[in-house]
């Protein structure tokens, strides 16, 4: 059997993108991940990541990553309510993933509060006929999601170091992060507006985006 395993890095980052990334296997050669010792990408270090990036790929029949840019995530979110639209977008990302994969059963690490919907909605988006195993930490559970979170997250890194080249040092990325924060607001006092890999829907980013706004106005 074909089994593929989907999963996200960059979920809740105000900066760059989200990544969505897939592998495809034969079930019978599951095992070989496990001898690679893979697993969830945040209990591994940046080094061993970017080993296992490469071994997964050696043995995985195929891989594919789909990126969400920020203007896409702002369009979505703006829409609605935050959480469930995401989560519609990435069902909808992570169903375009394992359409290019073609595999008969799909684990996907569940995005959504309610697994079972989660599922649902990524195989509403699939033209043809897949099982859909979508749980909670599933890149703990199933070392096929681990091997995709690895995948993942690495080519997230990648994104989000090519940036930093360019921009500077914002930190992580996520809004937890103060030299993240504290970036945002140099930005907006710099060019009064965020550039296109800030997503500016989330919420840190418009309380910088008003915070900015009064200074200007105590200022005229």
């Amino acid at each position: 059997m074909l089994v593929a395993g989907v999963d996200d890095a960059g979920r809740g980052c105000v900066i760059g993108p989200l990544v969505i990334a897939g592998i495809l296997m034969q079930e019978e050669d599951l095992h070989k991940l496990v001898k690679l010792g893979v697993k969830d990408s945040k209990l591994l270090s940046p080094y061993r990541r970017e080993q296992l990036e490469l071994e997964i790929k050696q043995i995985a029949q195929k891989h594919t990553i789909v990126k969400l840019p920020p203007a896409e995530i702002d369009e979505v979110v703006l829409k609605g309510r935050k959480l469930h639209r995401l989560n519609w977008l990435e069902a909808k990302a992570m169903a375009k993933v394992i359409e290019r994969l073609r595999p008969e059963k799909a684990y996907v690490d569940a995005s959504d509060i309610l697994e079972k919907r989660f599922g649902e909605d990524v195989k509403r988006n699939i033209s043809f006929d897949v099982e859909i195993v979508s749980e909670h930490k599933a890149d703990q559970k199933y070392p096929i999601v681990s091997a995709a979170s690895v995948i993942a997250k690495v080519e997230r890194d990648r994104e989000i170091e090519l940036l930093r080249q360019r921009h500077g040092d914002f930190g992580s990325g996520y809004p937890s992060d103060p030299k993240t924060i504290v970036f945002l607001q140099q930005i907006l006092q710099k060019y009064g507006e965020y550039p296109d890999f800030v997503r500016k829907s989330w919420k840190p980013a418009k309380k910088a985006l008003i915070e900015n706004e009064k200074a200007q106005t105590k200022l005229m």
